[in-house]
């Protein structure tokens, strides 16, 4: 008898503490940086170390591409190809629905970086139309990196990731496009006091460091 209160009672907890995390709002850390600064690189070992969930919008729509009966496949693929920035209804579709699977999957998950996204305008306009009031935006993490850096790494990742961006041609339109549309997001973040800047130009295990210290401190 007293097994199956206590048992009752556990279930009841959780029960409690699953419409807690369905209704908390996700905590989110944009993550911004030219192609090549090591954004996939440093969000996988922030995920080793803290209860974080790593969305990159680009895999996200990466794969929704590749997706048996996606009606955004083909549109997706054509503005990839060209180097072009997604609608940003698509992309925020798909970053909303992966967070809501993530936090109803595991109570514990609300803290999200969001690697390469908001991009350029439209991006910040439609995150704020869109999900303003259903997540928190804490910082935007931002691995500063050259533009020379950024293209050899991307050419040599190329020799083995299998992307068909990783090649000269799309790098420098992708570099322009970052150049011209999301430095101008990260500007407008800084007036708000909201960028923490990482020098993403040295090793791996350096740059992580720094970012430990920003999430030690203010994540």
């Amino acid at each position: 008898m007293l097994g199956r209160l206590v048992g009752t009672a556990s279930q009841r907890v959780h029960s409690v503490l699953k419409q807690v995390s369905l209704t908390m709002k996700p905590k989110v850390i944009f993550v911004l940086g030219g192609p090549g600064a090591g954004k996939g690189t440093q969000c996988s070992k922030i995920v080793e170390a803290y209860n974080y969930t790593h969305l990159s919008a680009g895999d996200l729509l990466r794969a929704e591409r590749g997706r048996e009966g996606s009606a955004d496949g083909q549109l997706i693929d054509n503005y990839i190809k060209e180097g072009k920035i997604v609608p940003v209804e698509i992309t925020i579709r798909l970053l909303r629905k992966a967070m809501e699977e993530t936090m109803k999957a595991d109570e514990t998950k609300s803290y999200f970086l969001i690697d390469g996204f908001p991009r350029n305008e439209d991006n910040l306009q439609g995150w704020k139309r869109d999900m303003d009031d259903k997540a928190d935006v804490k910082f935007v993490l931002f691995f500063d990196c050259s533009n020379e850096v950024c293209i050899n790494r991307c050419l040599e990742r190329g020799k083995s990731s299998g992307r068909t961006d990783d090649n000269r041609e799309s790098l420098e339109k992708r570099l322009q496009t970052y150049l011209e549309s999301t430095r101008p997001i990260i500007k407008k973040y800084e007036q708000d006091n909201k960028v923490r800047t990482v020098d993403a130009s040295r090793s791996v295990d350096e740059v992580f460091a720094d970012v430990r210290a920003i999430l030690d401190r203010e994540a």
